[in-house]
């Protein structure tokens, strides 16, 4: 049956089976949706890597990046895992104009 005429037919009406396909082009249709704009959010956000990416983001000196990273200005921006940073840049842009 046509999706659309299943749209427009009251729940109590439908079969089973209209009611299960429905359900699943749905929810088919909602997933991809997401997929898409996760992978839109992805491609448009900035990132810097380390100390020297924080100090080029703000046009300061590495010591200075580096007391901006300790203080805890940025700290929702950073992701860190051993020695590796990786900075989002326009998050931590606005958080620093923010304190």
């Amino acid at each position: 049956m046509y999706l659309g005429n299943l749209k427009e037919k009251p729940v109590w009406q439908m079969t089973g089976e209209e009611l299960i396909q429905l359900l699943k082009t749905s929810t088919e249709k909602e997933s991809k949706e997401r997929i898409d704009s996760h992978t839109n959010d992805l491609s448009n956000k900035r990132y810097v890597y380390g100390i020297r990416g924080i100090a080029n983001l703000f046009g300061c000196s590495i010591s200075t990046a580096n007391k901006i990273k300790k203080e805890g200005k940025i700290k929702e921006a950073i992701i860190q895992h051993g020695r590796k940073i990786i900075v989002d840049a326009d998050l931590a842009l606005k958080l620093f104009s923010r304190k």
